[in-house]
């Protein structure tokens, strides 16, 4: 499975599009078996989720995203977990745990539940 995380400084990004970059790690039997860092072309309409599709993404985690990036995301098959926070080591053992969640939309004007996301990178 490959995972991107919309990155800033460290910590996960409030805004999926506006990150600096995605922190991309490959993981296989609970391990991470590749890293890299990829830079952010820039948020355009309809743009990133193809992005991220072609560089082989499976799952987006980020604090937050609109409604239409979701369902953009869900056409390309990529799972989106929203409303992810804190520091990107502490979410990649999360993730080789199986306990990343997803959480409260961190770019939803009224900070809305994120519970019609995936929920989890599976």
């Amino acid at each position: 499975m490959r995972i991107a995380i919309a990155t800033d400084g460290g910590i996960v990004s409030q805004h999926f599009g506006r990150c600096r970059y995605y922190t991309v790690i490959d993981v296989e039997e609970g391990d991470v078996t590749k890293r890299e860092s990829l830079e952010n072309p820039g948020h355009r309409p309809d743009f990133l989720p193809r992005f991220l599709n072609e560089h082989g993404v499976d799952c987006i985690v980020s604090g937050g995203m609109g409604r239409k990036a979701q369902a953009l995301f869900s056409r390309f098959d990529i799972d989106a977990v929203i409303g992810v926070e804190g520091d990107i080591e502490a979410v990649i053992d999360a993730i080789l745990n199986d306990e990343l969640k997803d959480g409260t939309n961190l770019c939803s004007p009224k900070h809305e539940h994120a519970g019609h996301s995936h929920g989890q990178c599976h």
